[in-house]
């Protein structure tokens, strides 16, 4: 069987605490342990939905990469990266809010 890619996500809010281990972090590594593809965004664009000096979210999202890395994620067997440095992301985002209205959303089942 082939591995699986997962993509999983956390916010650089602040660094990460035992309550994020416990519920995703600790499973991540169990994932790249056991041979998946494991690709880990650190989403600084989640991050600026309220307001957010710029260098405590650039200090944040290193203290949250280091903090990964020291909990077992592994550079050299996942992927790490920051979302802002993916402009894929943005320009996703943009694409699909001009096409998608609410209207549309609505009728989708897993919509809240």
């Amino acid at each position: 069987m082939f591995p699986r890619r997962v993509l999983c996500g956390i916010q650089p809010s602040s660094v990460p605490h035992i309550g994020n281990y416990l519920g995703a972090i600790k499973k991540w590594i169990d994932l790249q342990n056991s041979g998946d593809n494991l690709i880990v965004m650190l989403a600084d664009l989640h991050a600026v939905t309220i307001p957010r000096e710029p260098d405590v979210l650039r200090k944040s999202v290193l203290e949250t990469a280091a903090s990964l890395i020291a909990c077992g994620i592994d550079p050299k067997r996942s992927i790490i990266y920051r979302q802002s440095d993916l402009y894929h992301h943005t320009q996703l985002a943009w694409l699909l809010g001009t096409l998608t209205t609410v209207q549309k959303v609505a009728h989708i089942p897993t919509y809240k």
